[in-house]
């Protein structure tokens, strides 16, 4: 498994969107893409159409802040 961030933003109103950074841990870049249109879309009754997806890239043990994908990935300390 790998770490990805993704950064973009989803849509919130009529004319607004709303920016994000989401951490998620998958196999290769079309997985993550997938996860974090998963999890967005589940967490505020997204269409994949309303979320966009800015920037994704892989990162190192060092760079991911987030608990649960460090365990993930096999980088826990």
């Amino acid at each position: 498994m790998k770490a990805f961030r993704a950064t973009g933003s989803f849509k919130t109103g009529k004319f607004t969107w709303q920016k994000y950074s989401i951490e998620v841990a998958a196999l290769d870049e079309a997985g993550a893409a997938e996860k974090v249109m998963s999890d967005l879309g589940s967490r505020h009754k997204l269409k994949r159409t309303e979320i966009k997806i800015d920037e994704l890239r892989a990162l190192e043990a060092n760079e991911i802040e987030n608990p649960a994908v460090q365990y993930v990935v096999g980088g826990a300390q």
